[in-house]
């Protein structure tokens, strides 16, 4: 098994605005593609993001650690959730995450061993 994160980023939209028609057809591909990896491999973690402008940027500048608020890049699209998730290669990840909304943009990321270094 590979392991992969989902990013997924959408054009920021009020979801209280939505229509309950629209929410189960979101509702709908989430569990389709949580069902397609449960089984074919298996959810790690996932959850949903709060909105960019909640975010806190840190960075360092010239050694000292920087805290602003918002998103560091100006983007219409926003990365408002992920799945850590474990499938046997690349093309499962694809057709899995091709099940998502169409309205997104997903991102698959494979993850890496790092040697040499362990999480404490």
């Amino acid at each position: 098994m590979k392991r992969y994160v989902v990013l997924i980023a959408y054009e920021p939209m009020s979801w209280e605005s939505a229509s309950e028609a629209t929410r189960q057809e979101y509702f709908a591909a989430h569990h389709a593609f949580e069902h397609y990896v449960d089984d074919h491999g298996r959810r790690l973690s996932s959850g949903a993001l709060a909105d960019a402008d909640t975010a806190t940027t840190v960075r360092h500048v010239e050694g000292v650690a920087t805290v602003t608020d918002g998103p560091f890049v100006e983007s219409t699209e926003q990365v408002g959730g992920y799945y850590d998730i474990e499938l046997p290669d690349l093309d499962s990840a694809i057709e899995a995450s091709s099940l998502l909304p169409p309205a997104y943009a997903v991102e698959i990321r494979p993850t890496v061993v790092i040697e040499g270094y362990e999480s404490v």
